[in-house]
């Protein structure tokens, strides 16, 4: 049984006992009995009354607990559409009192949570705002009246810090392009004289509008101030390129080319104008020495004539080179030829280049040829003999590969160009075989020539013999008696009757003995002794040749030289012109 109904048995019991009392002391004063039925009537009056008040204000209660939960409902459906959640749904059998509670509970939890968002709706709103116009974007389109969904609020979230970010990457921009504005400013010694400019410069960056149009003129303000800049600097450049030549034209000396040395460098609108009253200032000292500028250039114009391997003919066409008459129409056409010469050198520079290489491994070459024809290289006793014939024999192989590398960049070019690569008046391949050939042809002759001397002295000595001569000290051999001289054996043998052999024995005399044992201090044993005569006046023609510098050839003879007539033939490594050679 429920306490409650224990509770209202026990008042029942009580009330019995309360109306017994009253009756115990009615009959004690002796009322009678149609008094204690009034009395009695009255204590049920009261009884019926109050508990009458109390079932009404129980009634009560109830009739608003039930509207409670009816006006909870209405409010927390709605609540549950604006949130776009799911309705509440009560679990279970509860009471009037339960539900009621529960159902407040919910509208209260409701109603904040559409608070929360109405307000996180506001500050997005409020930050959309203002990164809106700083961006000069459009708002983010959403309905503010009503109240955001959580998927909204988050799209909307990202949406502003996207907007943060953009903002943060065009101030960046903004930044950076804002200073480098105001270096070039200062460079050029530009004042802002638009309102963008003075916006850009002047104001505060928290206050200019970084929308995709000003980050767009801001780029274009830059690209124009850059040009304006490199104009400026390229013609100052101009400026102390043409300062230069004149300096050197007019042999300025160097304590009065320090004296403007600040000016040459930098490009600011100052420096510029210093750089453009120095050169009137030159230029006016030009024109009085007209001459002198005029023969600076004449040398100038000779060494880019070199540099370009000119001939005498396209040299003797500038006719103005010769004129004696000193005008400014006379150095104008200076000018403008060394304008040409440097542009020409300029396109073809990288060829010219190839050619003043092959041109310098030729000279070198040619060099160790001509120290390969001396006759000293044999009393070489530091290992330069074999250093000097591997660089000759690389050089020999470097040639044939730099004429093959050049032929096939001129071929190119001349295609390009529709016309001949010429180096000094002839075409370069041609001009290269034209040098091979001479140098050949200059090998023959010098071998012709020695081949005659060799002979015409051989015949001599085999006449009247040798001179008599101390010859030096050789290993293997017995020391000589001081001042007593070897008995010449020849002059004896060359009186004889037999007719000594000329023609070929003597041609190759020279380079039998060169290349035998017997100048190496003693002789073959299978030689006869009647022989020595060739010993002792070869000897004494190579120590003569060696001396007398008029009996060698300085240019053209080389160790091939030491082999046999029949041998000693030059031929070209890698040439590819045989035509150009003479037939043997």
């Amino acid at each position: 049984m429920r306490r409650s109904e224990v509770l209202a048995e026990e008042s029942i019991v009580c009330l019995q006992k309360a109306l017994n009392h009253l009756r115990e002391i009615w009959e004690l004063i002796g009322i009678p009995e149609d008094q204690r039925l009034q009395r009695t009537e009255v204590v049920k009056k009261h009884i019926k009354e109050l508990l009458d008040m109390m079932i009404a204000e129980e009634e009560s209660l109830k009739e608003r607990l039930i509207k409670s939960i009816s006006v909870c409902q209405k409010e927390l459906n709605t609540l549950c559409s604006e949130l776009h959640v799911e309705p509440f749904q009560e679990e279970g059998e509860t009471t009037i009192l339960q539900l009621e509670k529960d159902l407040r509970t919910q509208v209260e939890l409701m109603r904040k949570q559409k608070k929360e968002r109405k307000q996180e709706l506001k500050l997005l709103q409020e930050q959309d705002q203002e990164l809106c116009e700083i961006l000069c974007m459009p708002h983010y389109d959403i309905d503010s009246a009503s109240v955001p969904s959580l998927e909204e609020l988050n799209q909307f979230r990202q949406h502003v810090t996207t907007l943060r970010e953009t903002k943060a990457s065009r101030r960046e921009e903004f930044v950076s392009i804002k200073r480098q504005i105001i270096l070039c400013m200062e460079e050029l010694d530009h004042t802002p004289d638009t309102s963008f400019e003075r916006d850009v410069v002047c104001e505060d960056e928290d206050a200019f509008c970084l929308s995709l149009e000003n980050i767009a003129t801001l780029q274009k303000l830059l690209r124009q101030l850059e040009m304006q800049k490199s104009q400026n600097e390229a013609v100052c450049e101009g400026l102390r390129t043409q300062i230069r030549e004149l300096w050197d034209r007019l042999q300025i000396p160097e304590e009065e080319r320090e004296a403007v040395a600040t000016i040459m460098s930098g490009s600011k609108a100052k420096v510029r104008k210093a750089l453009q009253l120095e050169v009137d200032r030159l230029e006016e000292l030009k024109m009085q020495n007209m001459k002198k500028v005029i023969e600076a250039i004449r040398v100038e114009l000779v060494q880019y004539w070199d540099q370009c391997f000119y001939s005498q003919e396209q040299r003797q066409a500038f006719a103005p080179f010769c004129a004696e008459d000193y005008t400014e129409s006379l150095l104008q056409l200076h000018d403008a030829e060394i304008v040409r010469l440097k542009n020409y050198y300029e396109v073809h520079k990288e060829l010219f280049e190839g050619v003043q290489k092959w041109e310098e491994t030729w000279r070198l070459f040619l060099e160790f040829e001509r120290k390969a024809s001396d006759p000293n290289r044999f009393t070489n006793r530091g290992g330069n003999l074999l250093k000097e014939e591997k660089q000759r024999a690389k050089l020999q192989k470097m040639l044939p590969k730099l004429e093959e590398e050049l032929k096939a960049r001129i071929e190119l070019w001349e295609q390009e160009h529709s016309k001949a690569f010429m180096v000094n008046g002839q075409k370069f391949m041609e001009y290269v075989a034209e040098q091979w050939e001479m140098h050949r042809l200059e090998k023959e002759r010098a071998k012709q020539e020695r081949q005659l001397k060799n002979k015409k002295q051989t015949e001599t000595e085999m006449l009247y013999g040798s001179a008599p001569r101390t010859p030096s000290k050789r290993r293997g051999l017995a020391p000589n008696t001081p001042g007593k001289a070897r008995k010449p054996v020849a002059a004896s043998t060359c009186s004889g009757k037999k007719t000594p052999r000329t023609g070929r024995h003597g041609a190759n005399k020279e380079n039998l003995e060169l290349n035998g044992s017997i100048l190496s201090g003693g002789y073959p044993g299978s030689a006869p002794l009647q022989r020595n005569f060739s010993i002792n006046s070869v000897a004494s023609t190579y120590s003569e040749f060696a001396k007398d510098p008029s009996l060698s050839d300085s240019s053209t003879v080389g160790l091939q030289d030491s082999l046999p007539p029949e041998e000693n033939v030059f031929v070209c490594p890698k040439l590819r012109w045989p035509a150009l050679l003479p037939k043997r």
